[in-house]
């Protein structure tokens, strides 16, 4: 089955759904892990709507990513609460431990790190969330304690 025929078939799934195109972009998240420029022609086509409308949407909302995430997330929280107690300090130290900014993909694909700017978390901040789990009153260490666990498994 080409790419093409595995986005029609999620867009399918859709296809009668008021305001498709969130739903649509929300499965082609889930099924690829990202939606990418390869997928927005196809959307557009069998949406009839423009390709800067669908890329506008994207673009717009956060969580749809252009190419794959790592095997580990990491979203962490930078809002007002968090940078009270010692956000930023948390972001420095994993952009310089695993040697990216927020937004990217170690090399080898086993990390993101990511920006939020509330996880709801507030008074126990500095926050994160990895791979879907809340964390809070974080410091580098504990940080990295739970990327490690995250990686390889070993809680």
């Amino acid at each position: 089955m080409t790419l093409a025929d595995r986005v029609r078939a999620v867009i399918d799934a859709h296809r009668g759904d008021r305001g498709a195109l969130l739903p649509i972009l929300h499965g082609l998240q889930e099924e690829f892990g990202h939606v990418s420029q390869e997928m927005v022609p196809i959307i557009a086509h069998e949406l009839n709507i423009s390709r800067a409308d669908v890329h506008g949407v994207i673009t717009f909302y956060h969580d749809f990513r252009p190419e794959p995430a790592g095997r580990t997330v990491v979203k962490l929280c930078r809002a007002e609460a968090c940078q009270s107690v010692g956000a930023e300090k948390l972001v420095r130290h994993a952009q310089q431990v695993y040697g990216i900014k927020l937004g990217q993909t170690t090399p080898d694909g086993s990390i993101t790190l990511e920006q939020v700017f509330c996880l709801g978390n507030c008074a126990l901040g500095p926050a994160a969330q990895i791979n879907g789990r809340m964390h809070g009153k974080l410091d580098e260490h504990r940080l990295d304690e739970l990327i490690l666990e995250a990686e390889t498994g070993n809680p």
